[in-house]
């Protein structure tokens, strides 16, 4: 059983939400700590000074209050941590800095792509510095 599980979620695929949730309850000791990790994928700079001031915090505050959400329904100990940055490498930072013991992460079905350049969650498994367990997505 797992203390420390990091749950990177991606609110544009709700339907990813619960199986690895489930999963994580499933693999979670008595006491464990469950952390929502939400990446916000940087934007180069010619792009994000053109949005308006506000806007990205605005952006941020929505992502976490839907994170708090979908923490208050987990029924562990939940923190929730949104980030800046590249998934794969947001998400591996934050196992470290929580002492994760596992990450539950989605994976969709590979493509042709992600062979070539990989995919989040390929990238997670090469390089966390703990467990992984990989939710299917079926279908």
């Amino acid at each position: 059983m797992y203390n420390t599980i990091i749950v990177p979620i991606e609110l544009t695929h709700s339907e990813r939400i619960q199986p690895m949730l489930s999963a994580a309850r499933t693999l979670a000791s008595e006491n464990a700590r469950i952390v929502l990790v939400s990446v916000v994928e940087d934007m180069p700079g010619y792009v994000a000074s053109q949005i308006p001031s506000g806007v990205l915090a605005h952006q941020e505050k929505e992502v976490r209050d839907r994170l708090e959400t979908i923490a208050g329904e987990t029924g562990f100990r939940t923190d929730v941590s949104v980030r800046t940055g590249k998934p794969a490498r947001e998400i591996i930072a934050a196992a470290k800095e929580n002492d994760a013991d596992l990450i539950v992460i989605a994976s969709h079905r590979p493509g042709f792509g992600d062979f070539l350049i990989g995919s989040t969650a390929a990238d997670v498994v090469r390089h966390a510095p703990c467990s992984v367990h990989v939710v299917r997505e079926i279908g």
